[in-house]
């Protein structure tokens, strides 16, 4: 059995730079980012207006241009956790299977790049992508803000802004994994591009439908719940579990507790839990992180499940010239 010699990331910068450059000059992309500025400067800019008349002194003043909605357009997160999986997608559905339609891949992989470097550097490449992306869309953000409501961010909105930021960074990545799974799982493009929408709709549309039903299944109303309008509350943690396997949820949730200062708890409060709280008290930026914590594990944990799932599959295709 022969075995491959020097470092399995032999030629990973090559791949990495080269994606990059091809993501960043396609079509593809810039549509994807011109649909993404549009909408998302829409949201803010709209939140501004309301903004400029709110009279009342906001400590958090900033915070309010990523989750305040103004009829018909939705808040700037909810836009970003509808278009951030369509353009992650948009990047990665085609990564390798388009290598090996157009017989590409025995020549790169003639060359001292192993599949290794070649996978995770197209991985890398998108993420590089899609980060790019993100990064100017909030610089855009906050100085549209800072010229418009002419007051400056203080430093726990900035702190705040930029977990935003990486939160938003790694649901991107956890999406950019799904397609690239497809893209190796498919061997035609249009087939994997399907395959990753379809799982999007699924757990962004379908799933909190199925977690409804699923929950009123297993934990059916009892007469005393109908008649005093008490929540099962074994119901509501169940459905819970249940909905925090879609990263929507996943995101929704950590969101919540970054931009949203006095959220203290992202399901069931007890009143043990309510002892010695000052209602309407913002937490520190650190007990916000502590809360969404495992929020962020799981998109992260998510990514690296997908990741190693198209490393395995990728590993065991045959390629032919």
């Amino acid at each position: 059995m022969a075995t491959r010699s020097g470092s399995p990331w032999t030629g990973l910068g090559a791949v990495f730079v080269k994606e990059l450059a091809d993501h960043l000059g396609s079509a593809r992309m810039l549509i994807l980012e011109w649909l993404v500025l549009l909408t998302g400067i829409g949201a803010v800019y709209t939140a501004i207006q309301d903004l400029k008349t709110t009279t009342q002194q906001d400590p958090f003043l900033f915070l309010h241009l990523f989750t305040h909605a103004h009829q018909p357009l939705p808040s700037f997160i909810a836009v970003l956790g509808f278009l951030i999986p369509l353009v992650a997608i948009g990047l990665g559905f085609d990564a390798i299977n388009s290598e090996f339609n157009r017989r590409t891949l025995s020549r790169v992989l003639a060359q001292p790049i192993y599949r290794d470097a070649l996978l995770l550097g197209k991985f890398l490449a998108g993420l590089a992508t899609l980060a790019i992306g993100l990064v100017a869309l909030w610089l855009l953000i906050m100085g549209l803000g800072l010229v418009m409501l002419g007051v400056p961010p203080s430093g726990e909105e900035m702190l705040r802004g930029l977990a935003f930021l990486a939160v938003a960074i790694a649901y991107g990545g956890l999406w950019l994994a799904v397609a690239l799974f497809c893209s190796v799982l498919f061997r035609s493009a249009a087939t994997s591009a399907l395959a990753a929408l379809g799982l999007w709709l699924l757990v962004s549309v379908l799933w909190p439908v199925i977690v409804r039903f699923m929950a009123q299944a297993i934990y059916p109303s009892s007469p005393a719940e109908l008649l005093l309008g008490i929540p099962n509350l074994g119901r509501l943690e169940f459905q819970q579990a249940l909905s925090r396997i879609s990263p929507n949820t996943l995101f929704g949730e950590a969101l919540l507790g970054i931009l949203h200062p006095g959220t203290r708890a992202l399901g069931p409060v007890f009143l043990e839990q309510l002892q010695g709280a000052l209602m309407g008290a913002p937490l520190p930026l650190a007990q916000s992180l502590l809360l969404v914590w495992p929020q962020v594990t799981g998109l992260v944990a998510g990514t690296i499940f997908l990741f190693v799932g198209a490393y395995v599959g990728f590993q065991r295709q045959e390629v032919r010239a």
